[in-house]
This record gives C-alpha cells, sequence and structure tokens, in this order.
C-alpha cells in the first residue's frame, strides 16, 4: 500500500515547483524600418545578423508575422496597448516638432504594457526610440516605466556632431532628427558619446544587470535601421565586397544592431537568464527600400503601403525550455500578440479588451487552428483586412482618393501582383462587408496625415 504521506508529496511537487519558478523576463527587441527581405532567417545572405538568426534558430520564426501600420508611430501605439491603435485615433504619424503637441500621443485612456507588467511585478525598461508623444503627460516614465534611456521622437542622429569617425548619408529632405529631441537619462537632456546603437547596447545590459534578481520587462526598441544612414568608418570598411555605397552603409548599421542584439542575449546566457526570458524580434514596419535599400522581397510595396511589404515583418520568438526551437509557424500572427503572450507567461489571467491572442498554446501545440480569423488594418484612405490566405486590399495612392478593392489569394500570390476580385466576387463581397464592418468599430484620426 502507498504511504499516504509520501503520495500527497508527489502529488505536490509539481505545483511546488510552479510556485517557486520565477516569472520569465520578458524582452522586446524592436528593429526600426527594417524590410521582410532582411536578416539571415528571412533569407538574407549578403549582411550576417548570427545573433538575431539564433532568436529563429532558437525558437519560432512566424513567416506570416505583421504589424498593425506601416508607419513607425502607429505600428507602435498597437505593439504597447495590444489593442488596434485605431480604436483610439493613434492612426497616423508624429514628425519632427509635430511630436511636441500637447495632445500629440498615445491616448492617456490607453493602458500600455509597461503599465501591465509593472502591476503583475516587473521592473519595466525602455532603451532606445519611444515616439508615442513627447509631451510630458506622455513620456515614458508617466507610462509605466522605471526607466527610460533614449529619445521621444521618430529618429535621432547616431554620433553626436560633428559626427567624427562616422560615415554618414543623408538626403536632401532629412528631417532636423535632433532638434528639440536629445538623448535622454530619465527626464534629464545627455550627450551620448557612443555611436548610439552601441549605446543602446550598453543601457540595456546595465538594465538587466540592475534588475537580475526579479522578473523584468526590456524593450529595447533600435532606431537602426532608420534613416540617417550613418555608421563607423571601420565597419563600412567590412563590407567593401558590396559595390553600392549606400547599401554598404545600410550593411554596417544592421550588422551593428546585430552585434548589439548579441550583447544582450549573451547578457542573458551568462547571467543564466536565458531559460526564464522570453524574447521576441521583430521590425515596426516595412523597409523604405529606396531610401534605406531595405529589401522587402518577395513582397510588393514598403514602408507607407498596406501591400505585404509595408505591413509583414521579420518577426521571431524564443523561450528556451518552454516552447520548441527551430520551428517555422505559418499561420498569421500580429505585433498585437506580444502583449497577451507575455501576460500569459507571466500568469496574467482575466485581461480584457486587447485584440492580440495569446500565442502560447499554439506555439506549444496545445491549441490547434489559427489564432485570428482575420486581421484588419486601416492607414489613412488605404484599408485591408486579411482572413485566411486572401487578403482585401484598398491602398490609395493620394491623400484623397479612394482606391478600388483588389483581392489577392496569398498563398499563390505573396506578391499580390494578380488582383482576383473579377473572378472571385463572392468571396470580395464578404470580406468588404467584413473589412468595412470592422472599420465601422473605429475612430477617426486625433492628428495628423498619411
Amino acid at each position: 500500500m502507498l504511504d499516504r504521506r509520501r503520495f500527497l508529496t508527489a502529488l505536490a511537487a509539481p505545483f511546488a515547483a510552479q510556485a517557486q519558478r520565477r516569472k520569465p523576463n520578458i524582452v522586446i527587441l524592436f528593429a526600426d524600418d527594417l524590410g521582410f527581405g532582411e536578416c539571415g532567417f528571412q533569407g538574407n545572405r549578403e549582411i550576417p545578423t548570427p545573433n538575431i538568426d539564433s532568436i529563429a534558430s532558437g525558437g519560432v520564426r512566424f513567416t506570416n508575422g505583421y504589424v498593425t501600420a506601416p508607419v513607425c508611430c502607429p505600428s507602435r501605439a498597437g505593439m504597447m496597448t495590444g489593442r488596434y491603435q485605431t480604436r483610439f485615433g493613434h492612426e497616423l504619424n508624429l514628425i519632427g516638432r509635430a511630436n511636441l503637441e500637447p495632445n500629440a500621443g498615445l491616448p492617456l485612456t490607453e493602458r500600455t504594457m509597461a503599465e501591465r507588467y509593472k502591476a503583475a511585478g516587473y521592473a519595466t525598461g525602455l532603451v532606445g526610440k519611444w515616439h508615442l508623444g513627447a509631451s510630458a503627460p506622455y513620456h515614458p516614465l508617466r507610462r509605466g516605466f522605471d526607466e527610460f534611456y533614449g529619445f521621444l521622437h521618430e529618429g535621432h542622429f547616431y554620433n553626436p556632431p560633428p559626427y567624427r569617425g562616422a560615415l554618414t548619408r543623408l538626403r536632401t529632405n532629412e528631417p532636423p532628427y535632433d532638434d528639440a529631441n536629445p538623448v535622454m537619462r530619465g527626464t534629464d537632456p545627455i550627450v551620448e558619446p557612443e555611436y548610439l546603437t552601441d549605446a543602446l547596447a550598453r543601457e540595456a545590459v546595465g538594465f538587466i544587470d540592475r534588475h537580475r534578481e526579479h522578473p523584468f520587462f526590456l524593450y529595447l526598441a533600435f532606431n537602426a535601421v532608420h534613416s540617417p544612414m550613418q555608421a563607423p568608418v571601420p565597419l563600412v570598411r567590412e563590407f567593401q565586397h558590396i559595390q553600392d555605397e549606400q547599401r554598404r552603409l545600410f550593411a554596417a548599421m544592421l550588422s551593428s544592431m546585430d552585434s548589439a542584439a548579441g550583447r544582450v542575449l549573451s547578457t542573458l546566457r551568462e547571467r543564466n537568464l536565458d531559460n526564464d526570458t522570453l524574447v521576441f524580434f521583430l521590425s515596426d514596419n516595412g523597409g523604405p527600400t529606396a531610401e534605406l535599400t531595405s529589401t522587402n522581397e518577395p513582397l510588393r510595396g514598403g514602408k507607407g503601403q498596406l501591400w505585404e511589404g509595408g505591413i509583414r515583418v521579420p518577426f521571431a520568438v524564443q523561450w528556451k525550455g518552454r516552447i520548441p526551437g527551430g520551428v517555422t509557424y505559418q499561420e498569421p500572427v500580429t505585433s498585437l500578440d506580444i502583449l497577451p503572450t507575455g501576460l500569459a507567461a507571466a500568469g496574467a489571467v482575466g485581461v480584457q479588451g486587447l485584440d492580440g491572442v495569446n500565442l502560447l498554446p499554439y506555439l506549444t501545440g496545445e491549441a490547434k487552428g489559427a489564432p485570428h480569423e482575420s486581421l484588419f488594418w486601416r492607414y489613412g484612405r488605404s484599408i485591408a483586412l486579411r482572413r485566411g490566405n486572401w487578403k482585401i486590399v484598398r491602398q490609395s495612392q493620394t491623400r484623397n482618393e479612394d482606391a478600388p478593392y483588389r483581392l489577392y489569394d496569398l498563398d499563390r500570390d505573396v506578391g499580390e501582383t494578380r488582383d482576383a476580385a473579377s473572378v472571385n466576387a463572392t468571396e470580395l463581397s464578404r470580406l468588404r462587408e467584413e473589412v468595412e464592418a470592422l472599420n465601422r468599430e473605429m475612430v477617426a484620426p486625433l492628428w495628423g496625415r498619411a
């Protein structure tokens, strides 16, 4: 006969182990303007990205990973809240001094992921680009972050003036990124002497070391590879085999970002935290190819458009020992899923009102099917919806144009080259009805122009 005390002890052991297991750290490595076709795990063999690739090889690569907008500011608002940003008017971009407008920023009615993680007992840190409002009420330290090192607007120069030791390529219409937009530690402006991508890595490692004994949420929002194109001369020289000077400079910027990601990942390993950390990597939108050379192949279009090249991005997740490694996941997912997935990993329950879903059951095989019935986008007068392999899109070419709806079978035509609307009238009508019903749930933009 089994001893009752031994039986109860054995029964309780798994629950005791679960209770003793610390909540996982959450790390988001967020690239800026990185095209779908970049990174080794996306098939780019020209520019090595071994550290970023390790997230995909040690975890899950999403082949149909999307963001909620084709430009920086609204895309970040969606990810930061887990809700379609068009539900609360944060639809368009903030540029330059528009960031300083008193009411321009992530609406104060919205709860950020930092606020949610802080309520769950996490230390919270933002390193890098914010772009969700630069006036005092919208500052990261007032939106749930315990620590902030970075800048508030859409971009920043990588080297401090006079840019010694860096190769710079500026467009003739380059905005004055540093105007009223200093690098800050907390609320204090500072002068950063290091190349900014390296400085962001340094600060991220420092945050990890300060909070290694307790669960933390680290949002490392690179400004790489966003313009201006600027990189240290020695690093650019490593890519002399690339003939195009602009592409060579881009390669150096991407390589620097990969090294910075590597410093974070190696710190997690060296501190024995890699098995306790859920790591996401993705870009905020597709690449602006003409501006940066950042390719979105084999997709159509790029930044600023609702073609696949503007909204489908490199996207991977890793949680060693908890989700399988070396997996390619083909169902559509979205940056909205990052928040509910992280909250579920942290043990938060009963979270309501999010458009994203917890991906963990799908990644472990516990849940079957697709996480989403459909995904929705609106950016100015352009609108799109994906359901299964079908995508309906109205991509306007001007601010005053309502373009016709087009229909694409993404399984057969990922480059959106063959409009199937005329031969699939029933499917077009069904999806048009759905996208317009969802559009009626959204609100008007609070500011700006597409």
